[in-house]
């Protein structure tokens, strides 16, 4: 398989799954169910929806100010404006093309601020690497919080008590196995591997050796807060989700960011997995989708809308670069 082809699927692919999975939807659905889930979209407290946007715009700003204590140790100290247009150019981007807003972010950074492309994206990098840690914190967390209802859930689907906890017991100890191959052989593949963790961990441990290292980390906890303070006021906008509790909400935010990863901005897919993780919870499924269509619109819409102006102002703006 060329280059050229791998592109073009990696760049069809997640589309034409978004596409697919939003005509799962709609077929799966019945007209009436249809119907009340757009009265729910219709109606949702747009006081609600504006405070989940706000706090998306709050936390793409920390990312911004957080994004400045990676790049001043290589002796750049970029405008915070331009930091936050190039940021959200680069979700923008990755809208229509995934992960090309990381090549974006390098690239305006380089135009705008001079600051070299493999140096900009160097911090990029380094912050996609601090992303994981937070959201494999988080999946903890929640799994932690909610393990007597997740368990359950599984016990419900046929999956017996003792069954799971073999299959958590198999799947540590085939990790356990992995690492030790990975670490002991020199195969190619787990030389590559090797190297991957090997990366993770120098570039969360380098944080801790930057000058800003706890404002750094106060941003980052910041940052998921806004992420999941995003979902959790969107419970006011559904009657039936009102009364949902933070770490059951945190399960519905677990299954969205996966979803987000999985197709371009979770079209399609992110209001099926959130609906699908709120009926752990009891919660009907036209009370779940409704509720994950309009977090999933509130989001996308902040990101098309502030990414637009941002692809207008940033030139505008720096006419002298």
């Amino acid at each position: 398989m060329t280059d050229s082809l791998k592109k073009t699927l990696k760049t069809i692919i997640p589309i034409a799954l978004g596409v697919f999975l939003v005509w799962y939807w709609y077929s799966r659905t019945s007209p009436t169910d249809r119907d009340q889930i757009l009265f729910y979209i219709k109606n949702a407290d747009l006081f609600w929806v504006s405070i989940s946007i706000f706090l998306g715009i709050l936390g793409h700003i920390s990312r911004a100010i957080r994004w400045s204590y990676l790049l001043e140790p290589l002796g750049y100290k970029p405008r915070l404006r331009n930091n936050i247009f190039i940021i959200l150019m680069a979700y923008f981007a990755n809208l229509g093309i995934p992960r090309t807003g990381e090549f974006l972010r390098a690239t305006a950074l380089a135009t705008y601020e001079k600051v070299p492309f493999e140096k900009g994206f160097g911090t990029i990098v380094t912050e996609r690497v601090v992303d994981v840690f937070m959201l494999l914190l988080v999946v903890t967390v929640t799994l932690l919080l909610q393990t007597n209802v997740i368990l359950d859930f599984f016990q419900e689907k046929g999956f017996d008590f003792q069954n799971i906890l073999l299959l958590m017991a198999a799947g540590l100890i085939t990790l356990l196995i992995f690492f030790v191959f990975i670490k002991k052989s020199k195969h190619p593949f787990a030389l590559k591997i090797k190297g991957f963790v090997t990366g993770l961990l120098d570039g969360v441990l380098s944080i801790f050796k930057m000058k800003n290292k706890w404002a750094f980390v106060f941003h980052t906890l910041f940052i998921w807060g806004c992420y999941i303070g995003m979902l959790w006021v969107i419970k006011y906008t559904v009657p039936d989700t009102i009364h949902l509790s933070l770490s059951e909400l945190m399960v519905a935010f677990v299954a969205g960011a996966f979803a987000m990863a999985t197709t371009n901005g979770g079209v399609g897919l992110y209001p099926i997995a959130v609906s699908k993780a709120l009926a752990i919870f009891g919660i009907a499924s036209v009370s779940g989708d409704a509720f994950g269509w309009i977090m999933w619109i509130a989001q996308t819409l902040m990101i098309v809308v502030f990414g637009a102006i941002s692809f207008l102002l940033l030139p505008l703006l720096n006419k002298d670069k």
